[in-house]
């Protein structure tokens, strides 16, 4: 068996079904499907079991531990020579196994990642989201898949690891957010070889609406945190970026009534980044919307951030001490 498939769910039956008719669509077949239900009250065993003639698939049901352990669950059960990780709410297109299978072949890799897109069947929202988690003016354009970059930390969205890899390194630790960043630092950490997949890309649905998507990115700036407090070299200057975007938008709102002209930088801000997003998307309407989710990602993340500093670095927490409401519900 070349591919292990391993997708851990919770409460997500309907987002399987789309990614599951995408697997039967692959120019490449040499592989199987483990599906992990993460103690979920809404199962997707009867969705999974549409699919026994058309894939060779497996689905278990376990209580609720997370992703991390979900993922290492499904990884103790396989069969493949790599195991590919990946959210319940991706698509695939029909030449992701392709694609990997080139990369390959043309240069062996102990792990690897590939980037995300926006389907044309998402919301405004979702590609109004998909666009901030990519976006130059948001990210820095470092989750749109560059090649340029020196390291490429695979996302548990869309990774693939060698499995003897994977079960030398223990698989994911039991961090509840960020253990996707934790694996990779410890890929790196041990010599091996993990390469960007540039055309290895997904339709990733991330969050259905801006609260949901703010309370990702939150935690995702409390994980970056927790990751500094496990690995101190791992903290980069471009992680700082949406902590100072917050304060600053903050204090020039808060210095309006004094200087008129205090909240220009936050207009000029928006309009790039609806304009920009106008030209990708090729509409208005999702670069409005775009405008939102923008805001909500640098600001969700930096008070993330702000926040697990003060408790962590601060005050001296624990991780499970500061974060058990967030993570541990």
């Amino acid at each position: 068996m070349r591919y292990s498939v391993i997708i851990p769910v919770y409460n997500r039956p309907d987002e399987v079904d789309e990614l599951l008719q995408s697997l039967t669509q692959q120019n490449f077949k040499d592989f199987e499907v483990v599906v992990v239900e993460d103690g979920s009250s809404i199962p997707c065993k009867e969705v999974v079991e549409q699919y026994q003639e058309l894939l060779d698939i497996h689905y278990y049901h376990k209580p609720n531990s997370g992703p991390g352990q979900t993922r290492n669950y499904g990884a103790e059960r396989s069969k493949g020579e790599y195991l590919i990780i990946l959210d319940s709410d991706c698509i695939l297109p029909e030449g992701y196994f392709a694609s990997v299978e080139a990369e390959l072949q043309r240069e062996p890799a102990d792990a690897f990642g590939g980037p995300d897109r926006a389907h044309s069947s998402f919301t405004n929202i979702q590609k109004a989201i998909n666009y901030s988690m990519t976006s130059f003016f948001t990210t820095g354009g470092i989750r749109g898949g560059k090649k340029k970059m020196d390291k490429f930390y695979p996302r548990s969205f869309n990774m693939g690891v060698r499995h003897n890899v994977y079960q030398a390194l223990g698989g994911f630790s039991r961090m509840r957010f960020g253990e996707d960043i934790d694996f990779s630092i410890r890929i790196f950490k041990e010599g091996y070889r993990c390469r960007l997949f540039p055309d290895a890309w997904v339709y990733h649905k991330r969050r259905t609406d801006l609260k949901k998507f703010f309370k990702q990115v939150h935690n995702s700036g409390i994980a970056r945190i927790n990751l500094y407090k496990k690995y101190p070299e791992s903290l980069k200057l471009v992680h700082l970026l949406p902590a100072a975007f917050t304060l600053g938008t903050a204090l020039l709102l808060l210095a309006t009534p004094f200087c008129l002209y205090s909240p220009a930088p936050i207009a000029l801000y928006a309009l790039l980044v609806c304009a920009d997003s106008t030209v990708r998307n090729h509409s208005l309407r999702i670069g409005f919307y775009s405008i939102a989710a923008s805001f909500i990602q640098l600001i969700g993340y930096g008070t993330g951030f702000l926040r697990a500093w003060w408790n962590r670095c601060v005050c001296g927490k624990e991780e499970f001490e500061a974060f058990k409401k967030n993570f541990y519900k």
